[in-house]
């Protein structure tokens, strides 16, 4: 009579979620019994199979935390599932019939656990109970080309009134003019200061460019206008206007690069679980009398993120939920302009100085507001070891925000600025242009040379550039001496050689000649500057050194 089997237990279905110590002997000892023929292998199989569903149906508890733990898997929004059709069925542990009994019994206990990671990970890159907003999307492709799905319009192709096809072979078209522009820039900063003129290869490209942009049409033709209304009649704003005709291929082109590039930056802020589809984006803020579009993903709290409009006073800049609390808020707010001491005024404009360490919600608030719309900002709360020179614009009812910038109490690199904003309804008005020339203003009465933390911001550095192209042909326009020192400069400007260095460089006035860098006076470029200026006139939008009262703060 045939010897009989103990129940084996199956790798990682044991009771206690573990393996049995003893697993890998029985495994031995069976395969021994099996080869000697003893039992028929159909049998085998058959009682193996009746053992496996007697013990599914016995706890069902395994059928739905098949990777024994105490909790289901999480979703990719950090939440558990909220039913079964979420959890993925396709793993290797989630079905069980007699196949894969079959398989279980011969397969070693390391080989099963590999599997899990790689469900785990589709979990967290894909929710497929997600869909797109755009009516008629199936989710299926991206507008950079890179990806399988979307779910946002930002990605989503049928908005942009393109295939996925087409955007794939978009994405291989500007990786191969990223790549020649990779080499071209290596190729030109290996002698940056000895070739300040244009390559012949750059001038034949800026003139197809000029070309390009003088060959497009002056406006819409009468049967493109027709299909551009009827295209906007049809779908209204669930897809974008149509953008052909409308500018030069080129500067069309560029739009699109832009967008792709910025919906990558949303589809990597995604997959680290920076933002998720559809929530915790705060979209719109109400900030005093206006109401601003946010850039940039910023770490509030997740009950007021995922609401994705927030109410912020503009004085104190606390940030509520609704307009029924702002209203009662502002009711019974007694600020009306920033904490710290008032350093600098001259007729509307203000700038107070606040101190991270004494004035924490404050400046905690303050860059919180601020990474709306900055893309590099890191700093959130560890705001005590900075000092914060905000600058106001007063009228009847107080100060209101136009923009701040941040610096460090004790900067070994002589950093000037850390963090630098304009709010986006004081942009374009000459306001960052006051912020910067304050922070060299502080720098000059500390008797130091400064220089901004980088990285720079897209905008921070347009910014900066323009300011130190208009302090050195101020300088040059005033300069009456035919030699001409880096470090001179410098040493009036506040301003770090390394940045005038560069600032030449663009501006072509910095030549390698007999072994030594000379700078060139180019006077069209000064001329077109004092012509700016005298068109420009008395503009309020200048700092008064005379206005400034502040001494250089002592050690904290």
């Amino acid at each position: 009579m045939p010897r009989r089997r103990q129940q084996r237990p199956i790798p990682g279905s044991g009771s206690d979620g573990t393996e049995d110590s003893d697993s890998s002997a029985e495994r031995e000892q069976t395969n021994s019994s099996e080869s000697d023929g003893n039992l028929p292998k159909r049998q085998r199989l058959t009682r193996a199979s009746t053992r496996l569903s007697q013990s599914f149906q016995d706890t069902p508890d395994l059928k739905r935390a098949v990777d024994h733990d105490e909790s289901p898997p999480l979703t990719p929004t950090g939440n558990a599932p909220s039913s079964e059709s979420e959890l993925d069925i396709s793993s290797p542990n989630a079905s069980h019939d007699e196949s894969q009994a079959k398989d279980q019994t011969s397969r070693d206990s390391d080989k099963d656990l590999s599997h899990r990671p790689k469900r785990r990970r589709c979990h967290e890159t894909y929710n497929f109970n997600m869909k797109c907003p755009t009516p008629g999307c199936n989710s299926l492709g991206h507008l950079t080309g890179k990806h399988e799905r979307h779910f946002a319009v930002s990605g989503c192709p049928l908005y942009h009134n393109l295939s996925a096809d087409e955007c794939k072979v978009k994405a291989v078209t500007r990786d191969k003019q990223e790549e020649e522009m990779k080499v071209q820039e290596e190729n030109n900063s290996r002698h940056a200061t000895r070739h300040q003129t244009p390559t012949s290869k750059q001038s034949r490209y800026k003139e197809q460019v000029n070309e390009m942009r003088k060959g497009r049409n002056s406006g819409l033709q009468k049967e493109q206008k027709e299909k551009h209304m009827e295209h906007r009649q049809t779908h209204g704003n669930t897809r974008e206007p149509l953008l052909e005709n409308i500018t030069s291929d080129y500067d069309l082109e560029l739009f699109r690069k832009a967008q792709a590039r910025a919906s990558e930056d949303l589809e990597k802020l995604r997959i680290h679980g920076q933002i998720t589809e559809g929530s915790n984006m705060i979209k719109t803020i109400l900030f005093g009398r206006y109401e601003l579009d946010t850039w940039y993903h910023s770490p509030y709290p997740e009950e007021y993120a995922r609401l994705g409009r927030l109410y912020v006073c503009e004085f104190c800049l606390k940030y509520m939920k609704s307009q029924t609390i702002l209203r009662r808020h502002m009711a019974k707010c007694v600020w009306k302009h920033p904490p710290g001491d008032e350093v600098y005024r001259k007729s509307a404009i203000s700038v107070f100085e606040v101190d991270g360490k004494k004035n924490k919600i404050y400046c905690q608030n303050l860059c919180l507001l601020a990474k709306l719309f900055l893309d590099h900002k890191t700093l959130y709360y560890d705001v005590e070891p900075f000092l914060f020179y905000v600058m106001t614009e007063a009228d009847n009812t107080g100060c209101h925000l136009v923009g701040y910038f941040s610096k460090e109490k004790n900067s070994f690199l002589n950093y000037n600025v850390s963090c630098i904003l304009t709010m986006p309804q004081y942009m374009r008005q000459g306001f960052g242009k006051m912020l910067i020339d304050f922070s060299y203003l502080l720098s000059k009465v500390e008797e130091k040379v400064g220089s901004p933390e980088r990285p720079l911001s897209d905008l921070g550095l347009i910014s900066y550039r323009s300011y130190w192209k208009e302090v050195l042909l101020r300088y040059m326009y005033n300069f009456q001496g035919k030699e001409i020192s880096i470090k001179e400069i410098s040493q009036e400007t506040a301003v770090n050689p390394v940045d005038i260095v560069s600032t030449l460089q663009s501006l072509q006035m910095l030549k390698y000649w007999k072994g030594k860098h000379l700078v060139l006076k180019r006077q069209d470029l000064i001329d077109e500057w004092k012509a700016k200026e005298i068109k420009r006139g008395n503009s309020n939008k200048t700092i008064d050194p005379t206005s400034l009262k502040w001494t250089p703060p002592k050690g904290t």
